[in-house]
């Protein structure tokens, strides 16, 4: 996880997934708060292709910071609050 460079855009959808509800419109199929946002959204907000949101999101899930959970035929990404938690603990303890 310390490896991954810190990005301003990753920052920003780490950010506007604490509360998608107040940053993302409502979607077909899933609840923005309980089931997550869906990777075109993000691009939308990023003003960038899917495929580049797409990315940062698979990136972001892989070090767990955020939780994947596919409906139908998406993927739909939401913050795992716990590794969070567990993450600024380490960083606030001087690891």
């Amino acid at each position: 996880m310390l490896r991954v460079p810190s990005n301003e855009r990753r920052l920003d959808i780490l950010e506007w997934l604490r509360d998608p509800a107040a940053h993302f419109p409502p979607q077909p199929h899933a609840d923005p708060v309980t089931d997550g946002v869906c990777s075109q959204s993000v691009a939308d907000k990023l003003g960038v292709s899917r495929p580049v949101a797409s990315a940062h999101l698979e990136l972001l899930a892989g070090i767990g910071l955020l939780r994947a959970t596919r409906i139908r035929s998406r993927t739909f990404y939401r913050r795992d609050e716990e590794r969070i938690a567990d993450v600024r603990w380490l960083f606030e303890k001087g690891w």
